[in-house]
């Protein structure tokens, strides 16, 4: 016997809800039955919009935390109960089974939790031509799905189907990067890479082993390490200023956990912040148009060196849209985030290779092309870094934080007219920051000061988290106002 669910009551009832690109919830919630219903639910969107009938491949792979088998077997029945045939592409990075569904020109899925703790997990969605935006959200929201009797009283699979042999999707990725930029691009380079448990960890040894560099392994964990690629963790940044040091090394790379996210370090050991790599990445492909979140370092408009430039919402769903509508009066067109996640929107041609379009996040090609433009200059990446306009961001959370408490505490900034709503955030942040002069409602609250320095607060869309951006004319001076910043939002939070 079958039943109908509605997916916007599932959302509710679960507690998973749609975020960037897909669901994500606590590995408790997200039993077998709400992501058969989730999975079945984007197909019959995929059907509606002529992306999916029975008999059409769906590719699905997964990142390395210990409940993503699980759920990679309940996506998996969701596809073949509604007549599909499923490629397992077994535990790839999300760009490297997005690529592959995009040349084969079928739907995919990612099943990740991405840089967020292993007690949590997520389905990330993605169309035959490029990643689910807000407008396909919305209408896998509005399905009712029927679902077979198939799973018990606690929403788990009575008899779940074995794991199936993986079809072979990194050796094209890996290609992807050796092929245009070549054997010996990074020849010369001692590399380390910080592999703890990205999925991406061995691909990415073999992409810059491919183009001729000396690459040392370093810190793997077979126990899962959230990695956030704006927020890196104080032993992150430790581990890497002594790994630098100890192996000399010209440089470190990293990802999240699903390896869309980079983090890349300088010949110190200290991280670069993704919106700067993001700029060197672009710089270093000629780019002519770029799409970006209001989060991102201001430096973009700063440096002179792109002819358009759009802000967005943060999420890749509003920059994809941003940078897709950048194509149609551009010749090449990319978007970033502040995770440092590059979005490829155009082909690059260069001595007659071409690196295809990649409409998705990547966490390999700003990190690739930044150190092969860095070896071609002659100098190490902090060089690059010091030739950039004097504007330093950073990034931390106030974890653990209700969303209705963050959004209540926006509401009431945000309250009144434009002088009033000034005036309210002087009040608050003036004695760390000075006089509010501005203010940018496009995603959270960001606030510009006399001073020059800008914070940004913003309630996560896919965690109880409070994130708070800040920007200013030095790195030391960044890292305190947002320290400051934080500890003022506690009070706030706690008293409001």
């Amino acid at each position: 016997m079958t039943q109908t669910v509605s997916i916007s009551h599932l959302m509710e009832s679960s507690g998973v809800a749609f975020g960037t690109s897909g669901a994500r919830g606590r590995v408790v919630d997200m039993t077998d039955l709400v992501c058969f219903a989730y999975t079945c639910s984007f197909l019959q969107h995929m059907t509606q919009i002529g992306q999916f009938s029975a008999g059409v491949h769906v590719a699905i792979a997964g990142d390395l935390r210990p409940s993503t088998p699980r759920i990679i077997a309940a996506c998996a029945a969701a596809i073949r109960a509604m007549g599909g045939i499923c490629d397992p592409c077994g535990f790839v990075p999300s760009p490297a089974v997005a690529a592959y569904g995009f040349g084969k020109g079928i739907p995919s899925i990612m099943v990740t939790g991405s840089h967020i703790p292993a007690d949590r997990n997520g389905i990330k969605f993605n169309r035959a031509d490029g990643e689910v935006l807000k407008p396909d959200e919305m209408a896998m929201r509005a399905q009712e799905v029927s679902l077979p009797d198939v799973f018990d009283q606690q929403g788990m699979l009575k008899t779940p189907d074995a794991a199936e042999p993986a079809i072979d999707v990194a050796t094209a990725y890996i290609a992807r990067y050796t092929d245009f930029f070549g054997s010996d691009a990074l020849s010369g380079l001692k590399l380390g890479v910080y592999e703890h448990s990205a999925v991406g960890r061995d691909i990415l040894v073999a992409i810059l082993e491919g183009l001729g560099a000396q690459v040392t392994r370093l810190g793997r964990s077979e126990i899962f390490v959230p990695v956030d690629t704006e927020a890196v963790r104080p032993e992150d940044q430790d581990l890497a200023h002594g790994w630098a040091a100890e192996f000399d090394l010209d440089a470190i790379l990293s990802t999240d956990g699903d390896s869309d996210r980079p983090l890349l370090s300088d010949e110190t050991g200290t991280w670069l912040r993704g919106d700067v790599l993001g700029i060197l990445c672009a710089q270093a492909l000629g780019i002519e148009a770029i799409a970006t979140p209001v989060s991102c370092n201001t430096a973009l408009e700063l440096s002179g060196s792109f002819d358009e430039i759009r802000r967005t919402r943060i999420g890749s769903p509003y920059v994809i849209e941003a940078m897709n509508g950048l194509l149609d009066g551009s010749a090449s067109a990319c978007g970033y985030e502040a995770n440092g996640g590059f979005i490829l929107g155009s082909p690059i041609v260069r001595e007659q290779r071409t690196l295809p379009a990649l409409p998705t996040r990547d966490a390999a090609l700003p990190m690739i092309a930044v150190l092969v433009e860095a070896k071609r200059q002659g100098a190490p990446l902090s060089t690059l870094l010091a030739r950039l306009p004097a504007r330093f961001t950073f990034s931390d959370r106030i974890q653990e934080l209700p969303t209705d408490l963050s959004q209540a505490l926006l509401a009431k900034l945000q309250a009144g007219n434009e002088d009033e709503v000034l005036a309210r955030v002087t009040q608050m942040f003036g004695a760390i920051a000075g006089t509010a002069t501005a203010f940018d409602t496009t995603d959270g609250l960001r606030i510009t000061f006399d001073s020059g320095d800008i914070i940004h607060l913003r309630p996560s869309g896919n965690a109880p988290e409070l994130r708070c951006y800040t920007e200013a004319a030095s790195t030391e001076r960044a890292a305190s106002l947002n320290v400051q910043a934080l500890e003022i939002v506690r009070e706030a939070t706690l008293v409001g």
